[in-house]
C-alpha cells in the first residue's frame, strides 16, 4: 500500500500521509526498544552512529515514502500508526528541566532520530532545552502566557522554526505522544496567486527585521558555569542586530519561506501591508493535523510555517505532549 496524497494546489504544493501496517509499526517499535536498552545516554557519538545504521532497517515502504517527500521538496507529510506505550511513557511531565535523559519515553524518541537520518542529519541547538537532541513540547506551569512551545494560553503564531537563524533546520519532525483534546498542529504558506504583485515584490526584499524567540534565552534553559556562553552571546547579538531579511526567496511561483509573525517586524507601512497579505494568505490555506498519539508530522521548514492555537492546560499529567527534532539536509 502506498502513501496517500491528501491534497495539492495549482502552485505545486502537496502533502501526503502514510499509515503504518501493524507489522511495520511493530518492526519500528522493536528496533527502537532494542536501541533504548543498549544506550544510557543521548550524548556522544555511539547512539548517533548506531541510529544512522539502524535507519537502513526501517521498513522499505517508509524509507521510500520519506525519500519521495525529500526528492519532491514537498511541504509536509505525516506517518501514522507508531506505537506509543502509555504505561511506558507515564504522565506528561511538569517540566523538561532536571529530567534524566534519556527517560522512560526513550523508545518513543528514537523514531524521530531514525527519520532524521533518512532525511539528513539530526542536530540540537546548544541554546535550546540544554542542547537535547530531541525536545519536549508540553505546557509548563508559569509559562501559560509565553509564546513558546511550553506555553498554552497564548497561541503560537505562524512561524518557520528558528526563522532568525541562517542555519535553521531544513526539516522538522513533530511526534505526538499524547493529545487528548485533539489540539492540532496547523501548517500553511502564502500562495503567490493570493498576493498582489506590488506586495509580492516587497516580500522578496530584505525589508523585515527578525529576532530570536525566547526559547533560546539563558533563563529558559538550565545553564551552568561551563555552559555554552559563546552560543548565548550570539543569541543576544541577534536580538541587538535585528537582522534584515526577506520573507520570500527563490521562485516567484513556489518560493522559499522565512516567516515569524511574532518575531518579525516590517520596515515601513508598505512592507507591513505586504506582510499582512502573506499572513492572510496563510490563514486561507492552512492544513490542520489533529495529532493522534503515534502521528509523526514532517515539515519542510523552507516551504511552510506552522502554528498552534491556545488551549487550557490542566497540569495534571494528561496534557498534550509532543516530541520535536531538527534536521539539516546533508
Amino acid at each position: 500500500m502506498k502513501g496517500r496524497a491528501l491534497g495539492s494546489n495549482d502552485d505545486g504544493a502537496h502533502h501526503s500521509e502514510l499509515t503504518l501496517t501493524e507489522e511495520e509499526s511493530g518492526r519500528i517499535n522493536d528496533l527502537c526498544v532494542e536501541l533504548a536498552t543498549r544506550h544510557s545516554s543521548m550524548l556522544g557519538e555511539a547512539l548517533f552512529a548506531e541510529t544512522r545504521e539502524i535507519a537502513r532497517r526501517i521498513p522499505r515502504r517508509v524509507r521510500d515514502f520519506l525519500g519521495g517527500f525529500k526528492r519532491e521538496s514537498a511541504d509536509h507529510c505525516v506517518i501514522r500508526g507508531h506505537v506509543v506505550d502509555e504505561d511506558r511513557i507515564g504522565p506528561t511531565p511538569a517540566d523538561w528541566r532536571d529530567r534524566p535523559r534519556p527517560n522512560r519515553e526513550f523508545p518513543e524518541e528514537i523514531p524521530l532520530i531514525l527519520y532524521g537520518h533518512l532525511l539528513g542529519t539530526p542536530f540540537a541547538w546548544p541554546t535550546q532545552q540544554n542542547g537535547n537532541l530531541v525536545n519536549d513540547v508540553f505546557p509548563i506551569k508559569g509559562y501559560e502566557k509565553e509564546r513558546l512551545g511550553n506555553g498554552s494560553e497564548l497561541p503560537l503564531t505562524f512561524h518557520t522554526e528558528d526563522a532568525f537563524h541562517p542555519r535553521r533546520a531544513d526539516y522538522l519532525v513533530l511526534a505526538s505522544l499524547r493529545n487528548p483534546d485533539r489540539i492540532p498542529l496547523v501548517a500553511s504558506r502564502p500562495r503567490p496567486a493570493d498576493i498582489e504583485d506590488r506586495d509580492l515584490d516587497l516580500l522578496f526584499l530584505e525589508s523585515f527585521r527578525i529576532i530570536p524567540d525566547g526559547s533560546h534565552l539563558p533563563q529558559n534553559n538550565t545553564v551552568d558555569p561551563g555552559g555554552p556562553d559563546r552560543e548565548f552571546e550570539d543569541i543576544e547579538k541577534r536580538f541587538r542586530d535585528r537582522e534584515p531579511t526577506a520573507v520570500l526567496s527563490g521562485s516567484r511561483r513556489r518560493p522559499f519561506l522565512r516567516f515569524d509573525a511574532s518575531h518579525m517586524e516590517p520596515d515601513g507601512d508598505e512592507s507591513a501591508r505586504a506582510f499582512r497579505a502573506a499572513h492572510d494568505s496563510m490563514d486561507r490555506n492552512q492544513v490542520a493535523f489533529p495529532l493522534e498519539p503515534g502521528d509523526h508530522v514532517i515539515l519542510n521548514n523552507h516551504r511552510v510555517a506552522h502554528k498552534r492555537n491556545s488551549f487550557a492546560a490542566r497540569h495534571d499529567g494528561t496534557d498534550r505532549w509532543l516530541k520535536r527534532i531538527n534536521i539539516r539536509a546533508s
